[in-house]
Parts: structure tokens; sequence; C-alpha cells
């Protein structure tokens, strides 16, 4: 792996750390591959331009900048990979954001099997209480980060930004209230979510209004929480309550935060920021999804790291789909080049993978020894 091939991921890493969204554009053309990181809010490029196979210059053409541009905003606005062909040149835009994180504001029963659930579907927990007894790593250990303290406390140390996705669960009205004037005047989440009845919840937010909350922002307050399942059950409502936010994260209504969609997993992302000593001079390819359509494993985003040992880091989806991807991977390593391919998941590949209906997948191996 070339040093400014591990540069390029480590500047994408070392953003999403800091909370920062960020776009990364590969140029595929003839046998070469170039990448760098968009810098949306500025428009252009980044000082981050890795460019590996004879280390060819970008190519600074007005008309091509201003198909990164599209292809950029288009990626962003998705929040998905986006791909544009024309000519001998193929973009592909991947925007990524920081690691989803779920924050509980209250740590009790709910909060508990929440925090467990959530942590597999990738989410990262933070839970805050400001008693000792509910706020503590033996009672939330899958959590990310537990803060024992006021809640108006916990929420400014906690750095809130648009990718979070925000419970309260406190044991009173009184915390829910202080809940949501902090959070007020902190930036616009994905989800927020109040557990209460509806006339608790209905007498908080005139009460609140009364003290010069807005009401619209209000209106988009999930309350009472959960889809409406039935839930009865800590869990039952755990599950109603991650139910909804799934919905908002893959069914956005209007004017609703869309977020980021990728099926990306961040860890391949940091195995590739900073791999393991005994891989780094190991022959590699990267596999990207680019496109999906139909019944499919994963979905756009998703990424495995194939080594020339037959090792993999990361996955597209198992089964016969993924041996194929990993044949194809293993004989592009060393040649520097790239491969686009279609893997129909349809006939006897989807009968062997359990599906009812098949799909289709296009991927992109990246040679990146």
């Amino acid at each position: 792996m070339h040093d400014n091939m591990e540069n390029i991921y480590q500047k994408l890493y070392e953003h999403l750390e800091k909370d920062q969204q960020v776009l990364l554009i590969t140029k595929l053309k003839n046998r070469k591959i170039s990448k760098y990181l968009y810098d949306k809010d500025e428009d252009r490029r980044q000082n981050t331009e890795c460019v590996y196979q004879n280390d060819e210059k970008q190519d600074a053409e007005s008309s091509m900048e201003d198909r990164e541009y599209i292809l950029a905003e288009k990626a962003c606005e998705s929040g998905r990979p986006e791909v544009e062909e024309e000519g001998d040149v193929t973009l592909v835009g991947e925007p990524f954001a920081p690691k989803e994180r779920l924050i509980l504001l209250g740590g009790g029963h709910v909060s508990l099997a929440l925090s467990e659930f959530s942590v597999k579907i990738g989410c990262s927990v933070t839970v805050a209480d400001d008693r000792p007894y509910f706020a503590n790593r033996i009672r939330f250990p899958w959590a990310s980060e537990v803060l024992c303290d006021s809640f108006p406390n916990a929420i400014e140390k906690l750095h809130i930004t648009s990718s979070d996705y925000v419970v309260i669960l406190t044991r009173g009205h009184r915390y829910d209230g202080e809940c949501l004037k902090k959070l007020y005047h902190q930036p616009a989440v994905t989800y927020l979510g109040m557990i209460g009845s509806r006339r608790r919840v209905r007498t908080l937010k005139e009460q609140l209004i009364e003290e010069g909350i807005d009401e619209n922002w209000l209106k988009k307050l999930h309350s009472p929480v959960g889809l409406d399942i039935g839930a009865v059950t800590p869990e039952e409502i755990a599950i109603a309550i991650l139910s909804e936010i799934i919905k908002t994260k893959r069914k956005p209504q209007n004017g609703e935060y869309s977020g980021i969609k990728s099926d990306v997993d961040m860890r391949v992302i940091k195995q590739l920021a900073y791999p393991p000593d005994a891989m780094k001079e190991m022959g590699k390819a990267v596999v990207t999804i680019l496109e999906t359509k139909g019944s499919v494993p994963r979905k756009a985003g998703a990424k495995m790291i194939v080594y020339e040992n037959g090792m993999t880091f990361g996955t597209i989806g198992g089964g016969c789909a993924e041996a194929r991807i990993m044949e194809n991977a293993r004989n592009i390593i060393h040649t520097g080049s790239f491969r686009i391919c279609e893997i129909g998941m349809t006939g006897t590949i989807a009968e062997e993978e359990g599906m009812v209906c098949g799909g289709t997948m296009k991927v992109l191996i990246e040679d990146i020894d």
C-alpha cells in the first residue's frame, strides 16, 4: 500500500472522528485510479489528493470539475454512493458521516433494552442519567459512552450533531422539560423522540410554548415515541422505538433530514486507514458495492478488503456472490487497475442465498497494492 493511499483514508477517518461529513471521489480512467476528498462547504477538492498508478495529476479542466461538483451534490443529497459514466471516465462519489450515535437521556429499563438492540444494528450508543446507579458501565456494557451528570450538563458535553438520534427516557415531566429546553438550542438532530402518554406530552408542549419554545420545532418531536405496535414490555417498547428510528433513517418524510444511507462498515475504513502491521505489505483489493436493484444481502456503500492470501475483512453479503467477487479481486491484485462488474442474484444464486426474489449488484474492485 502506498503511503498516499493510507493518507487518503487516514484523512477521511480523521474527518469522521471530528464529527464532520466528507465525500470521497474516485476517478477511474483507463487503468488509472485517482482519489481525493471533496469539501462540500467550499465546493472544491481538499488538499488530500491521492493519486496512485504512475502518480498522474488530476485533470483540471473546468468541464471535469463541473461533473465532479454535480456528482458531489447528488451524492450528498441522496446519502449513498453515486456513479457517473461519460466517455472513458467513471466518477464515483461516496458520502461518509460519523457513526450514527443514539443518545439515550435516561437510564431506565427501556434504555437498557434499547442500548443492546441498537448496537446490533450498528449504532454507537451514549447513555446519560444523573443517578450513579443508572449511569455506569456495568449496567450499560454495550454503550460507547455513559455520562453521570444532570441532563442539561450531559447534553452540553455531548456536542450534539445533525447525525445524532436522541431519545428522551427520563423518570419525570420535569426532566423531560429540561432535556427539550437544552436540545432546542442545539443543532437539529436526525431523530428526536420522547416517551410519555399523550396527555403528559401535550401538557409539556403547551408549557414549553409558553416559555418561548418554537411550536414548529416541537412538532418534529416523535412522541409518544415509537411505532404503534401495541408494545407493553420494556423490550417491546425498545423495538418500537428502534423501528421508528430505522423508518426515519430509511424512509424520511418531507422536511426530515435524510442522513447517510450508505451501507458502509466503518471498521473497513479504519482498517484501510490504519492497517495492521501484518497486512501492510500484503497485496490487497477493495470491493465496493456501487448500485443495487431488487433483493440483495447488502446495499450500496458496503465494502470489503480482499487480501492476496485469501483473507478478507468486511463483507458485501457473503455466499456465492461474494465468492465470485473475491475471485475477481484476487485476480486484480498487483495489476494496479480496477474492474467494475455486475453480479445477478437471480436463479440458482438467489436460491442458494435464501432469497425470495433475486436482484443485481454492481461492484467496483480496486487494486490498492
